[in-house]
């Protein structure tokens, strides 16, 4: 063969080969150029409970213009923003109402749930209301449920997510630890405390786990909340609040744009 026929298969071979690489990566440019929407998915942690200025269309959501989701979309423009995060939701809430806006051209999906699956409303209450047994008692059951059934259900969001919108990037946002310790703090005893954090942390690790598994990013706001827990001096959560009662041990405007934006920003 002569060397000049050689040079000029092989120069058609290269070009080919450009060819379709270039073409490849062009192709997935695009999709990802498509998928720049970005939908708030969860629960009252992702609405904004607590950080006021509820969007009065949300009605019993009380989803907030301070709340993180909504942060962050007017800070990027994505292409759309849908938040269908709500107040009160468990697993089952987000699969039968919150994923109707994700598609292929969904880009980003945060999500926050599986405390109120776990009975957080009523380990508060128990720990509030009754005795450091009763507490810890509560909170047994809770991590129990954490362990038994909170995985299963937490497949089954992760994976309708990705089955709607298999382009995204999902964000995985858990819950920060609600109390400092060693301090002299009015109220719960450290007893209670301390079993509170330790809840938080367990429910954190079984939610990072199933979050891992489904090839998502899971967003840890324990390290922007420290130094601002319940009796910190500096809060970022509210304690009990007698006068509206549902926003107690939820984060403030502080806490939305102090503690869980910064973790969104790392993670989106």
């Amino acid at each position: 063969m002569r060397r000049s026929r050689l040079v000029g298969i092989l120069s058609s071979l290269l070009l080919a080969a450009g060819t379709a690489l270039t073409g490849a990566a062009t192709a997935e440019a695009a999709q990802h150029a498509a998928a720049e929407g970005y939908v708030a998915l969860g629960d009252s942690y992702a609405s904004g409970v607590g950080a006021g200025s509820y969007i009065g269309s949300s009605g019993d959501c009380k989803r907030s213009t301070k709340a993180h989701p909504y942060l962050w979309a007017a800070a990027n423009a994505p292409s759309s923003f849908d938040f269908t995060a709500c107040s009160g939701a468990r697993t089952g809430d987000v699969l039968a109402g919150q994923l109707g806006p994700l598609s292929t051209t969904t880009g980003l999906v945060s999500i926050s749930v599986g405390g109120n699956d776990a009975g957080f409303g009523d380990v508060m209450t128990a720990c509030v209301l009754q005795s450091d047994s009763s507490c810890l008692s509560r909170i047994a059951t809770a991590k129990a449920y954490v362990d038994s059934t909170l995985p299963g259900n937490l497949d089954n969001v992760y994976s309708a997510i990705r089955d709607r919108a298999p382009n995204a990037h999902v964000v995985v946002i858990g819950y920060p630890r609600f109390y400092r310790l060693g301090t002299s703090c009015i109220g719960l005893s450290e007893t209670k405390r301390k079993a509170i954090n330790d809840a938080a942390d367990h429910l954190n690790t079984a939610i990072a786990k199933r979050a891992a598994d489904h090839g998502f990013t899971f967003g840890d706001v324990r390290p922007t909340f420290t130094g601002h827990e319940i009796c910190s001096g500096s809060s970022w959560l509210h304690s009990v609040n007698w006068l509206n009662i549902g926003e107690s041990y939820h984060p403030t405007a502080a806490g939305q744009s102090g503690g869980y934006l910064p973790v969104l920003n790392g993670a989106a």
